[in-house]
């Protein structure tokens, strides 16, 4: 095992990976920029380098300036958590290059799966059914409204370079294939340095469903069960869950052989996440590979009884996978909400601010993971996820109801949040019976 760590990330999933760490009796770093000094994050590690300014392009998406804070504390791994450069194969490659480990897959793999036209082509070679779509990046818009009437509207065009819902449009015509075209460009290009776009024929209300994965350097991958994850806003998730509500037995069987089938084909090691649209008729098709830790792990972990950041560590330091499939089982049922300083009533838009107030709800199954705290400012320059709130129970039903009585213990003052949409979400009779889709957020099914 390594001696020490460093965390490349911020938040609650820096927290996290420090709390793993201290787990496994590993020294742990943080690395903090100006705007971050005093968080949480800083202060739960051993010890703390800053890195540069509040921009994040001048702090932790600043390779040279890690591996410097790295190469002073004699970390000999760093954990990326999720954003910034977690799926960065520039970042995990001069990590090897300075003789530091890259705790994830090889850079050769995010490279692979991060070009997200070539990775549909491997999951189509590999048998992983994929969703219809061009096979190559469209070069014009001429060609992408070709393509649209080809495959029959509505579309979804994608940035060829990256996932997380940035650079991401659905077309239900050509006038809005138009409308859509050089905005999505500018996105793709200004968030992954590639301007390119392809087109997927756009699937009405389906789920949006993943498998969490892990490999090992042996070769051997395993799945650790599904998520659901079809509340969305902006194609990004809000809510996610496992098991998924009413996946049919049979569906779920070929869906994780699909999943381990693909990860097997590009040689993972390490965790990640194959994620899949499934229809009504309970075909499913890949979407993207996220090749790091999901922010949903914990749903994982309480089901599982597993703890994913130790094995990401263990299996980093070269150690095979710690369990067999036949050993990772299902038990209970667990949800998490997204607790992002946002204002629903105003299309989700960030609610930079100060926090005044915050109550952190507790009791039987609920789990905590909250990167802020009274007195810090939420800023205009990450990700506003201020905590995530996670409930298990002995069945759905047991969880939903410890997810409502949580939800209206948390209380964050300050900012605007997502938690009275997400008190809607949980109280609706649509989610109580695990009827859900990617599109309800956006067709109001939560708005009252």
């Amino acid at each position: 095992m390594f001696k020490t760590v460093l965390v490349a990330n911020r938040g609650e999933i820096a927290r996290r990976v420090l709390r793993a760490c201290r787990a496994l009796g590993v020294r742990s770093v943080a690395v903090y920029s100006e705007a971050d000094a005093g968080w949480p994050h800083v202060t739960d590690a051993d010890e703390a380098v800053l890195i540069g300014p509040a921009p994040a392009r001048e702090s932790y998406l600043n390779i040279e300036r890690i591996l410097e804070a790295a190469r002073a504390t004699r970390a000999e791994a760093i954990h990326p958590g999720y954003g910034f450069l977690s799926e960065n194969w520039q970042f995990a490659r001069a990590c090897e290059e300075a003789g530091i480990a890259f705790i994830g897959p090889p850079w050769a793999v995010i490279r692979q799966m991060g070009e997200k036209v070539a990775a549909r082509r491997l999951m189509a070679t590999a048998g992983v059914p994929v969703v219809p779509g061009s096979d190559a990046p469209v070069k014009d818009l001429d060609e992408a409204q070709s393509t649209a009437r080809a495959m029959g509207y509505p579309v979804m065009l994608k940035a060829s370079g990256g996932g997380g819902g940035i650079g991401m449009a659905r077309a239900n015509d050509a006038g809005q294939l138009a409308q859509a075209f050089p905005t999505a460009q500018r996105r793709a290009q200004a968030a992954f340095g590639l301007a390119d776009l392809y087109l997927e024929r756009y699937l009405e209300e389906a789920r949006h469903v993943e498998v969490q994965l892990f490999g090992d350097r042996d070769g051997a991958v395993v799945h650790l069960h599904e998520r659901e994850c079809s509340i969305q806003r902006r194609h990004q998730k809000l809510v996610e869950e496992s098991p998924a509500p009413g996946l049919a037995p049979a569906v779920k069987l070929r869906l994780t052989a699909a999943a381990v089938a693909g990860a097997t084909a590009v040689g993972y090691v390490n965790a990640g996440t194959m994620e899949f649209l499934v229809d009504r008729a309970g075909g499913f098709y890949f979407l993207e590979m996220n090749t790091r830790l999901q922010v949903e792990h914990p749903v994982t972990e309480e089901v599982t009884g597993l703890d994913l950041v130790q094995a990401q560590l263990r299996i980093a330091a070269g150690e095979s996978l710690p369990w067999r499939q036949e050993e990772i089982r299902q038990r209970g049922a667990a949800i998490e909400c997204r607790i992002y300083a946002e204002d629903p009533a105003r299309n989700f838009m960030p609610s930079p601010g100060t926090i005044t107030t915050l109550r952190l709800p507790g009791g039987e199954g609920i789990r905590v993971e909250c990167g802020v705290a009274v007195g810090l400012a939420v800023s205009v320059h990450y990700d506003p996820l201020l905590a995530k709130l996670i409930a298990r129970g002995q069945d759905r039903e047991e969880a939903l109801a410890r997810m409502r009585q949580a939800l209206a213990e948390f209380s964050v003052e300050g900012v605007k949040t997502t938690l009275p949409f997400l008190r809607a979400v949980v109280a609706s009779e649509r989610f109580t019976r695990g009827q859900v889709h990617t599109q309800l957020v956006e067709q109001g099914a939560f708005n009252g």
